[in-house]
């Protein structure tokens, strides 16, 4: 994988980790306490940010071989 894909797969886990996030903000804002599903989007969360720290280590990696 070159550093291209790399960035462009960080930006698609990115987006999704928006979308994530934005659910996560509506959960809190309807006040209905559903303490369940705000610990498996926070687990979602951290899955997602690690998959995007892995993609731009690779990127990097990618580019500096290139170099």
């Amino acid at each position: 994988m070159n550093a291209d894909e790399s960035l462009t797969r960080a930006e698609e886990l990115l987006a999704r980790l928006e979308a994530v996030r934005t659910e996560l903000e509506q959960l809190a804002a309807d006040g209905e306490g559903a303490p369940d599903r705000a610990i498996e989007l926070l687990g979602e969360l951290a899955e997602l940010a690690k998959a995007v720290e892995e993609e731009l280590e690779k990127a990097q990696r990618a580019a500096a071989s290139d170099a």
